[in-house]
């Protein structure tokens, strides 16, 4: 059993977007494999959580996902992928009154010249092809046309005729008591024409499996769940009738660097100890495969975050980019040399510098000392 999405994120029901969006941010960077090289269990949980965002963030998925929990996203349930989905009870009733009542009507029956459904394909790919744009390969299972009868489904060329069951309209009626019921004819499924003589490659389908390669475009600045349409490349309809289409669902994996956040990237960058103090500069990556320079202040705190204008993602069908938030890790030092050793023991003695020095630890110790104070009195 899956576990609820709420919980992973740490956060109620009616949490807002942002409280959400904060919750995801401070959990993403405690669980960040960078954080936790060679844990399997911080990286599952790190997955875990840009799962459990991807649904909560999006406001169509999160209804869907609070009405269905996660049985919306799978075996194409109500929220599997499909933005702008209408999640209400109208959405489906046509679908179930069909299924209740189709035979009766006339209306149900697998008719040999419908069109052929639709289909769809999950494509995972990378960040770096997410801000820019990619074209991808795939090769998908399918039918095509039968070449011997060249799609007719009949052998030697020969046209079908008229069913001789229901005469060509395709339905039969029967008298039941005072009704008269209307049924898709069962001899040509609806179709009002029969195949003689089936083609033997075939079977008189018209059609035989074949896996089939296509080129998908996938546009800058996508996202998780974003659905391509390839018109006609679905499933091939039945004797020559139209083919249905091909949706391509995108999913973007996880980056070893940076963490997504709509058109904004997040990075986590360690700075040493002695840079934080005193100042300087340090040069990142950009999801564009450049750097850029970040100036660090004297005194920089862990967790100081720098934001970098435009070097975010491509944001979708638009020339603009989100931003780029630098968050710095100030790094403590291990297996100093005695030398080092003694600089800092020296550093100690000098009382680590004057007031103000260390203000978030003074300013702690403070509120310590009065608290203890209020506890005396």
């Amino acid at each position: 059993m899956k576990a609820d999405c709420y919980e992973i994120l740490g956060v109620a029901k009616e949490a807002s977007g942002e409280e959400i969006k904060r919750a995801y941010r401070k959990l993403a960077m405690q669980f960040h494999p960078d954080r936790n090289p060679g844990d399997a269990v911080a990286e599952q949980k790190f997955k875990d959580l840009a799962h459990a965002y991807d649904i909560l963030k999006d406001d169509q998925k999160r209804a869907a996902y609070d009405r269905f929990g996660h049985a919306a996203f799978e075996n194409g349930g109500p929220g599997a992928g499909r933005p702008g989905a209408d999640f209400g009870f109208g959405a489906n009733f046509s679908d179930i009154f069909d299924q209740m009542f189709g035979d009766m009507t006339g209306r149900r029956g697998d008719s040999p010249n419908q069109r052929g459904s639709d289909l769809r394909y999950n494509l995972e790919i990378t960040l770096e092809a997410a801000f820019k744009g990619d074209q991808v390969t795939i090769r998908v299972p399918g039918w095509s046309a039968c070449s011997p009868c060249n799609g007719s489904g009949a052998a030697n060329g020969q046209p079908p005729v008229n069913c001789p069951t229901c005469g060509g309209a395709g339905r039969v009626r029967a008298q039941q008591g005072f009704f008269t019921v209307e049924r898709t004819c069962a001899s040509c499924g609806g179709a009002g024409r029969v195949i003689k003589d089936p083609c033997r490659s075939c079977g008189g389908s018209g059609r035989v499996r074949k896996e089939k390669t296509l080129e998908v475009t996938i546009p800058p600045g996508v996202d998780d769940g974003t659905r391509i349409r390839l018109s006609g490349e679905g499933e091939m309809g039945l004797r020559g009738a139209p083919s249905g289409d091909l949706y391509v669902f995108l999913s973007v994996k996880s980056h070893g660097f940076f963490q997504r956040d709509g058109a904004d990237l997040h990075c986590r960058v360690p700075i040493p100890m002695p840079t934080a103090a005193l100042g300087g500069q340090i040069e990142v990556p950009t999801i564009d495969g450049s750097r850029s320079h970040v100036t660090i202040p004297p005194g920089t705190q862990s967790g100081q975050q720098f934001r970098l204008r435009g070097k975010g993602m491509t944001i979708l069908q638009t020339p603009g980019r989100g931003d780029l938030y630098i968050e710095v890790g100030v790094e403590t030092p291990v297996k100093l040399t005695k030398r080092q050793k003694e600089l800092l023991q020296e550093f100690e003695k000098e009382g680590s510098g004057g007031p103000g020095t260390h203000p978030e630890s003074e300013g702690f110790f403070a509120r310590v000392k009065e608290f203890l104070g209020e506890l005396r009195d």
